[in-house]
């Protein structure tokens, strides 16, 4: 629903910094509060991953501004096309983290790969070059914070990485709204799509996090493809966007990918967190002591 939200608040008089810098706002605002009143356990986290947290929600937080950038010069559902790619990229970065994906990952990523081509195979239609490059970009650095935080979340819970992952996401939209842009939308602009578009952010950053913690980054990105079908089928409703024959063709190869995720198995840590480009996130090591004699 994202990028559909996202298109409509921008077509209707937000700037794309403004639907960054206030859903996101909005979205950490209220799951602190919510937290700060009825959850404080949550709030606890090891300063290693704190740190964690802040480092994919600053990579995160620049992602977006690509993201919603790049939404104002492309069509909602060939932006999302374009930002499927990112299980490719989460790949790569997995790699880097010693945690290969198995051979049935790799002979999914290849089917969605050749989704996404088809799907973006849009005739007779000029792409904005500049939006392509964007998106590809939001792309890769969204698939970048998700290894981040699924290191994290071995040791924390999903809705404690949300909160400071949104924090920090927050910490750069919003003054790069503030810098670089500050235009406000007149007091006739619909806030609906910004409205909904802020509960979809809090409720899908939990829901992404708890998915990581459950089946790992790999299988949360390639589950996240179902995203797509969802952005194209809104997008045909509310923004009359519509695919041509090919384009089904990739959205079937799409959700054959979606549906062998059943067939893979559990992620494990990697080599119990201690190797990879990602091995410093990890709670501290506790003396042999630190339980008594009866430990």
């Amino acid at each position: 629903m994202a990028p559909v939200f996202g298109k409509l608040a921008i077509l209707q008089g937000f700037t794309p910094f403004a639907v960054v810098a206030l859903r996101t706002g909005l979205a950490a605002g209220i799951m602190l509060a919510v937290m700060l009143v009825f959850h404080r356990r949550f709030l606890y986290i090891f300063p290693i991953g704190l740190v964690g947290c802040i480092l994919a929600g600053a990579i995160n937080g620049f992602g977006s501004l690509f993201y919603y950038m790049a939404l104002s010069r492309l069509d909602a559902s060939l932006g999302q096309l374009l930002y499927s790619l990112y299980p490719f990229f989460v790949a790569l970065w997995l790699i880097l983290d010693h945690q290969p994906p198995s051979r049935l990952t790799f002979f999914r990523i290849t089917l969605a790969t050749i989704a996404v081509l088809l799907l973006t195979s849009v005739p007779n239609r000029s792409v904005d070059p500049l939006g392509v490059l964007m998106m590809i970009g939001a792309a890769i650095l969204y698939a970048m914070h998700l290894p981040i935080n699924q290191r994290v979340l071995y040791e924390v819970p999903a809705p404690t990485v949300a909160l400071y992952t949104l924090l920090s996401m927050s910490a750069v939209v919003v003054p790069a709204y503030l810098i670089f842009d500050r235009v406000w939308p007149s007091g006739d602009v619909p806030w609906l799509p910004v409205t909904a578009l802020t509960f979809v952010t809090l409720f899908s950053r939990i829901a992404l996090f708890l998915g990581v913690k459950k089946i790992g980054g790999m299988q949360t990105a390639l589950l996240g493809l179902a995203e797509l079908l969802i952005a194209i089928l809104l997008s045909n409703v509310l923004l009359d966007e519509s695919l041509s024959f090919v384009q089904w063709l990739g959205a079937v190869g799409l959700s054959v990918s979606l549906i062998l995720v059943m067939y893979e198995k559990p992620v494990l840590p990697p080599h119990s967190g201690k190797t990879g480009w990602l091995s410093w996130i990890r709670p501290p090591n506790l003396p042999k002591d630190a339980f008594g004699p009866y430990e």
